[in-house]
């Protein structure tokens, strides 16, 4: 199993290369950005299984270079480590495409476990847009469109919508939506996803005459399959 472990930090980059190849990993390193990408991407070494990329990289950010191998088309898994705790740093690692995140310092037996989670996942070939009639989210370019126009969101808001697009068609529970949009230990008012239904419905349905989110009795939101 090779490993990428893009890491501009000389000593943990070491240490997390000591300590995978101890179980078996076959590791790479790269301490910045630019480095980091080209090895993804043309490594002679061969395809890797995984890529350990931090957010915080000379050059060119974890971010970007996540950005850029989905752009490529570049579907290997993406493990990002950050050394920050909030939502929007999680939630932009994985509008970028990333499939995991952990934050540092973290310890080792659950960086192996997810290495060997994201592994035996695989990398399956995921759409760059994803889309519902005429309406489009683009999570690379964190960018929302309705019948070709841009609709302008706040990152709350997009990831509301993204959580309901790759849903389409499901019915989600205010709880569901909760864990995958705020945060599982969310301990706030639940009626907030009302809140940001209500922003959504009046920015990509209301302007255009559509009926997307649909509300569902006792069950939660649904976004239409075809787009309302």
């Amino acid at each position: 199993m090779r490993v990428l472990v893009v890491e501009d930090e000389v000593g943990l980059a070491e240490t997390i290369r000591d300590g995978l190849g101890a179980e078996g990993f076959t590791v790479d390193l790269a301490h910045d950005g630019v480095d980091g990408l080209w090895m993804a991407t043309e490594s002679p070494h061969g395809a890797y299984d995984v890529v350990v990329l931090d957010i915080m990289l000379p050059k060119l950010s974890g971010y970007e270079v996540c950005r850029r191998l989905r752009r490529r088309e570049v579907w290997t898994p993406v493990l990002m480590l950050t050394a920050k705790d909030g939502d929007y740093d999680q939630a932009d690692a994985l509008d970028l495409g990333a499939d995991d995140y952990l934050i540092k310092p973290f310890a080792f037996v659950v960086l192996i476990a997810r290495l060997r989670a994201l592994i035996r996942r695989g990398a399956p070939e995921r759409p760059a847009i994803l889309s519902a009639g005429d309406l489009t989210l683009d999570p690379s370019e964190r960018r929302v469109q309705r019948a070709g126009e841009d609709v302008a969101v706040t990152p709350r808001e997009f990831a509301l919508l993204e959580f309901l697009i790759r849903n389409r068609g499901r019915a989600v529970t205010k709880t569901a939506i909760i864990e995958n949009v705020w945060d599982a230990n969310f301990n706030g008012d639940p009626n907030i996803v009302e809140v940001y239904v209500g922003y959504l419905r009046r920015k990509i349905d209301h302007p255009f005459g559509r009926a997307a989110i649909e509300t569902v009795r006792g069950a939660g939101y649904r976004l239409a399959d075809g787009g309302g």
